[in-house]
């Protein structure tokens, strides 16, 4: 580490001699939001009887800054208590070589796959649920934009701990990532994007993950890795977004003998649930902008994404989601606007503990989950 920050200082110094440093002035921005939520879901007949439920989402700070060449990125949270409290959604230190290079330090975004989202939908897509998408650890990252292309690598200690030494993580988080007896630590990330195109709208990517997986009862790490491609294409003189990911991954922890299993905890907004230690999720996403802009609504994104998780686990079945809705852009406020089908999916039906495993055999259905969540930021 510390060759690397007189790298740096080095660097500093050499794009701002003394005699030209131009006068820095401090720089700050404060912003957040407030959200409301109303759902129905079909599994839940006392809900049906009420025609659902409307109450509190979040309420969240986020604070920008810089001065002499440092800047500050960071978003902190506060749900109701049934999903997990308050937590840090993100948070990093910041300096910029130059207008194309940067390095982060602290809690920021993990380089994998479509970023900054890999859905269009309030619901985000299957990727997320089980920690592959705006997934945020603690660690270091470089990124290099050149336009055409653009790399990213990354060294993460460990995910988003709250409660450090041998304790278990706890799943008041944001982003899903492994919990209870397992503790993911010392990962590898690099991403290449490749942009084609007279506009650079069309997006393609590679992305490759590495790390250890430490057991808190036999004290031993295992490993886990993936790899994922993607396509998305962008454009700011088209109204459409196109999404299509493909990614498969690993998970090998150190279990006690005779106590071998074929799944992990995962965990975030204040709960666990399993997941299937091997498998491969593909997703497709597409969505329509559409201006309005008359005096109260500007415009209206409308989109539908799809999730496949394939999990490659004798005995388990598969995984499906699919979210058609639209986005309403009204000032300051944002709703969404969601119709929610899921299948084996703990979000999206009435198994929460092991649809990502088993899922129920014999008996499962697709169910439906109507949602509209609206959102001042300021």
């Amino acid at each position: 580490m510390l060759p690397l920050l007189l790298l740096v200082s080095a660097v500093c110094r050499a794009q701002y001699p003394e005699e030209e440093k131009p006068e820095e002035k401090p720089y700050l921005k404060l912003g957040g939001a407030l959200r409301f939520n109303y759902n129905l879901s079909t599994w839940k007949e006392d809900q049906l009887e009420r025609g659902g439920d409307f109450g509190f989402d979040l309420f969240r700070i986020n604070a920008e800054a810089a001065y002499k060449g440092i800047k500050l990125n960071a978003e902190y949270r506060f749900y109701s208590e049934a999903f997990g409290g308050g937590f840090l959604k993100q948070g990093w230190f910041q300096h910029d070589f130059s207008e194309a290079s940067q390095l982060q330090v602290g809690l920021n975004q993990v380089p994998f796959g479509i970023q900054q989202y890999n859905s269009n939908n309030w619901f985000f897509n299957m990727t997320y649920y089980i920690g592959f998408e705006d997934d945020h650890d603690m660690g270091v990252k470089y990124i290099h934009d050149a336009g055409q292309w653009q790399w990213q690598a990354a060294y993460y200690k460990s995910a988003e701990d709250m409660v450090f030494s041998s304790a278990e993580a706890s799943p008041n988080r944001y982003s899903y990532d492994i919990t209870g007896r397992n503790k993911e630590n010392n990962q590898l990330n690099f991403k290449v994007v490749r942009r084609l195109g007279d506009s650079l709208a069309h997006e393609l990517g590679v992305s490759v993950q590495g790390g250890l997986i430490y057991n808190l009862d036999t004290e031993e790490n295992g490993n886990r890795y993936a790899g994922a491609v993607h396509y998305e294409y962008k454009s700011g003189h088209s109204p459409w977004n196109l999404k299509l990911q493909a990614m498969l991954y690993r998970i090998n922890p150190k279990y006690a003998a005779g106590n071998d299993l074929d799944f992990v905890e995962m965990g975030a907004y204040g709960a666990n649930y399993n997941v299937a230690n091997k498998g491969e999720v593909y997703t497709a996403g597409i969505s329509y902008h559409l201006p309005i802009q008359t005096r109260l609504l500007q415009s209206i994104d409308i989109y539908n994404n799809y999730g496949y998780y394939n999990k490659r686990i004798s005995g388990y079945e598969n995984a499906h989601m699919n979210v058609l809705g639209a986005l309403l852009t009204a000032g300051p406020m944002y709703i969404y606007t969601d119709a929610a089908f899921g299948y084996n999916h703990p979000w999206l039906g009435p198994e929460w503990t092991n649809a990502f495993t088993a899922g129920t055999p014999d008996d499962t259905k697709w169910h439906m989950r109507f949602n509209i969540n609206m959102g001042y930021y300021f």
